[in-house]
């Protein structure tokens, strides 16, 4: 709108009362069902812009200069250099099909190179007042501001401005601390300051443009720092965030509520992972080109991501599992005959050490190292049919170490589209990991109405209010017995997220994990998503809880309910997204009767659980 009215005020092609007449108009048809205070505020917009509208003199040389500004060369990879760069600049086609690779893969750890600079502010960090509990690092969808440890050696050289403090906990001794953004990568949304549980202003937003050059110099340094030698539980908030986010910089939306938990799965096991994605938001921002987000750590491992259709992304990730098993399988094989062969020393403690621990991911890892500090020497020194055992078991050292398969996708694949293909893997009893984004709405195909969209939800499809309620996915999974379910919502309760999702992934069976991510379809402000999600529960709108059949084996409920009696408005809820408080604006009277549905609905699903829970 702003640059709509400068346009017309610059351009005179009509009238410029008559151009701001239809603009006006424009912004009442498009924006009235969102409230009054939604159309103001563009309305204020247009006419504010018409009083700021400066003229800018230039200089007259610029009509007739042939050059501009010297373009300053970073040293970066060819694949960079050669496809990225000239995609970038809307020079695609001009690419030849030699330029890509022929199997079609292409490079991971892209998205750091495009260094974006859209957002108007960025946080910044005040030593003195921050806690040190990595909350901020934990919700940051794009994985832009991070905590970084340092010995007081390591901070030779560093940049001025690069302030650090003693960090806090016993096993962080003779470490310096400090958290530090990524001013060209972030996108500003604010959920790091906004979730923020210290008193004061541990973080505070400032104009990109005031400390950039600041910020970036201190992001190169803290990037170049060596990685600390120090033990220090990984499952807990704090400690998850000094993991490597093996997924950052995407293209999500500033305040994404998907991103996040995609981040922390790949932090907790990106090093092992294989990523099935379907079709959707976060195949979008998972994989665009000319870019990668997921990315390497300092040894070249991290996620093995691949895109799949809505229809059928369950069963692609099924079929990965069970190429892997079968490799394994056949591994196990090549072993168990060398040890029949009659192999001797180191090797053979190794080989007997990783069957047992093979299914384990630490144990298989350990093992696998030093299978793979013995193997080729022994191969090439054996002879005759241990020779050809070694050197093929040398062969296959991508698989020493258990991977992680995980399923990911949202709601419009998990209940619509592709849930039967989901029940099909769910059922086969294998070891998959599906983690939902569940938006309640197929948000990138344009916001239609799913069968997770609740009851009073406006939607594409649902433009009068859904009126039947949202399918209970994770009911249907615990159904079958032996399948790890949970429901989560990072910002209510960041303890249960993690701790679901390390679960979830060491359940030897199929695993579900459904989490609630506020989205831009919502009509919210994503600047608060983090706190949209703890509101939710608060009001009973989500429920958090974990199922573990392995609870069962012991004797125990396998069912925990996580979240406790709602202590909020459900109405207030509700009418705080324009998702809802728009069917009220349009049709209010039926407005009235959906909303006491869904609250009703909410109640009597909460009791089930709570029934369950205490069964």
């Amino acid at each position: 709108m702003v640059m709509q009215a400068a346009f017309f005020k610059i351009a005179q092609v009509i009238p410029v009362d008559d151009a701001v007449v239809y603009i006006k108009q424009a912004i009442k048809d498009t924006y009235g069902r969102k409230g009054d205070k939604i159309v103001n505020m563009n309305i204020q917009a247009v006419d504010r812009a018409l009083e700021a509208l400066e003229e800018i003199k230039y200089p007259e040389s610029w009509a007739t200069d042939t050059t501009g500004a010297e373009l300053v060369e970073e040293e970066v990879p060819e694949y960079v250099k050669n496809v990225i760069r000239p995609i970038l600049r809307q020079e695609g086609d001009k690419l030849p099909v030699s330029a890509f690779a022929a199997d079609g893969t292409v490079p991971v750890g892209t998205t750091k190179y495009e260094k974006r600079g859209i957002a108007v502010t960025i946080p910044q960090w005040n030593a003195d007042e921050c806690i040190q509990c990595n909350q901020c690092s934990f919700v940051c969808p794009h994985a832009c501001i991070r905590p970084y440890l340092a010995k007081e050696e390591d901070l030779a050289g560093a940049p001025e401005s690069f302030v650090t403090k003693k960090a806090i906990g016993k096993e962080f001794a003779g470490y310096q601390y400090r958290m530090q953004v990524s001013p060209l990568d972030c996108t500003g949304c604010g959920n790091c300051v906004d979730i923020c549980p210290a008193k004061g202003n541990p973080i505070t937003m400032v104009p990109l443009a005031d400390i950039v050059d600041e910020e970036a110099a201190n992001f190169k340094f803290a990037e170049s720092l060596p990685k600390p030698d120090v033990e220090f539980n990984r499952e807990t908030v704090k400690g998850s965030q000094f993991l490597q986010p093996l997924f950052e910089f995407s293209g999500a939306c500033a305040g994404c509520g998907e991103t996040p938990y995609v981040k922390l799965v790949t932090q907790l096991f990106g090093d092992r992972m294989l990523v099935a994605n379907a079709t959707g938001c976060s195949s979008i921002y998972g994989g665009s080109s000319p870019t990668c987000p997921y990315t390497v750590n300092e040894k070249g491992h991290g996620p093995a991501w691949a895109n799949s259709l809505f229809e059928d992304n369950a069963e692609f990730g099924y079929g990965m599992s069970l190429a892997l098993r079968q490799r394994r399988e056949k591994l196990a094989d090549l072993i168990n005959q060398a040890l029949a062969l009659g192999l001797e020393g180191e090797l053979k403690t190794a080989f007997t050490q990783w069957l047992e621990g093979k299914d384990d991911a630490d144990a298989s890892r350990k093992a696998g190292d030093q299978i793979k500090a013995l193997i080729d020497s022994a191969a090439a020194q054996a002879g005759g049919e241990m020779k050809e055992v070694l050197t093929a078991i040398a062969g296959m050292k991508d698989l020493y170490t258990k991977k992680s398969v995980w399923i990911f996708g949202g709601d419009g694949w998990a209940y619509d589209i592709g849930y039967g293909g989901l029940d099909h893997v769910l059922a086969s009893g294998d070891d998959v990991n599906v983690l939902v984004l569940d938006t309640e709405v197929y948000s990138n195909t344009g916001g239609q109405s799913s069968k997770a969209t609740p009851t009073g939800a406006i939607a594409k499809f649902a433009a009068a209010g859904k009126r039947v309620k949202k399918k209970d996915l994770g009911l249907i999974a615990m159904s079958y017995g032996y399948v790890y379910v949970a429901s989560v919502s990072m910002g209510a309760n960041k303890n249960q997220t993690l701790k679901a999702i390390v679960e979830a992934e060491r359940y030897p069976g199929p695993s579900l994990v459904i989490a609630y991510s506020p989205c831009i379809n919502h009509g919210i402000n994503m600047g608060k998503s983090q706190r949209e999600g703890q509101l939710a529960v608060e009001a009973g709108y989500w429920p958090l809880y974990r199922y573990n059949p392995e609870l069962a084996l012991e004797g125990k409920n396998p069912f925990i309910l996580d979240s406790k009696e709602p202590t909020a408005s459900f109405r207030d809820f509700l009418m705080g997204e324009v998702r809802y408080a728009s069917l009220k604006k349009l049709y209010p009277e039926q407005a009235d009767d959906l909303f006491a549905k869904a609250e009703q609905e909410a109640k009597l699903r909460y009791e089930m659980y709570k029934r369950m829970a205490d069964n």
